[in-house]
């Protein structure tokens, strides 16, 4: 193989949740007063988690981010997720030969919260091949854009983070990657929900793909 491991970002990579979960997000800062379209919510919050941005969404409502309102922001998000989630179009099949053709060694690096990456995991039935291997920016130091858990991904694989080749879709994930030394590829499918190709390649991906379907050739 080509990498010692492969590492995968989850949303917009493996599942198809930015849409759901920014739909859950717009909807509840419109609640407190901040109107957002879908296009500019998912700009300013593609790839990050929503309690780094709590500085700008108490600016803007006006109102204190409380650990009552990222609960219930969670239990609405996760219930819009189990009902509309489906897999990225070919990720489901590129996973598992991946996983296959590296005897297991990949993981799920995500900068969402653990319930909500396992949820997805489970939901779009690849679960089996990331257990024991999910890795969330919610239990680092630092979250993406900074590299910690790539870095805590490739130290529990037993790999140099360098030797290993990272997918994402965000300018904020390829940062993290790119930081972490690994090799970035670049999901970028075209729709809303994903950063462009130009700003993944500013970011520092190395190539870029449209389809999973190509993926399997570009780590083998």
């Amino acid at each position: 193989m080509k990498y010692a491991a492969v590492l995968f970002d989850c949303d917009g990579v493996l599942v198809d949740s930015e849409p759901i979960t920014n739909g859950v997000l717009r909807d509840m800062l419109h609640e407190r007063g901040w109107t957002l379209s879908a296009e500019q919510c998912m700009r300013r919050f593609i790839g990050k988690a929503v309690r780094d941005e709590r500085e700008a969404i108490e600016r803007h409502t006006g109102q204190p981010l409380t650990e009552e309102w990222m609960v219930a922001f969670r239990a609405r998000r996760d219930a819009a997720l189990r009902e509309h989630l489906v897999a990225i179009p070919n990720a489901v099949a590129a996973v598992l030969e991946v996983f296959t053709l590296y005897a297991g060694r990949i993981a799920c690096a995500s900068g969402a919260d653990r319930a909500k990456v396992e949820l997805q995991l489970h939901k779009v039935g690849l679960w089996a091949c990331f257990e024991g291997r999910v890795f969330s920016g919610h239990e680092m130091p630092r979250s993406k854009p900074h590299p910690d858990v790539y870095l805590a991904a490739a130290e529990a694989l037993g790999v140099d983070p360098r030797a290993c080749v990272v997918v994402e879709d965000t300018v904020a994930g390829v940062t993290a990657g790119v930081a972490a030394g690994a090799t970035v590829l670049g999901y970028c499918p075209g729709p809303i929900g994903h950063s462009s190709p130009d700003e993944l390649r500013r970011a520092g991906a190395q190539r870029l793909f449209a389809d999973m379907a190509e993926l399997v050739e570009l780590v083998t």
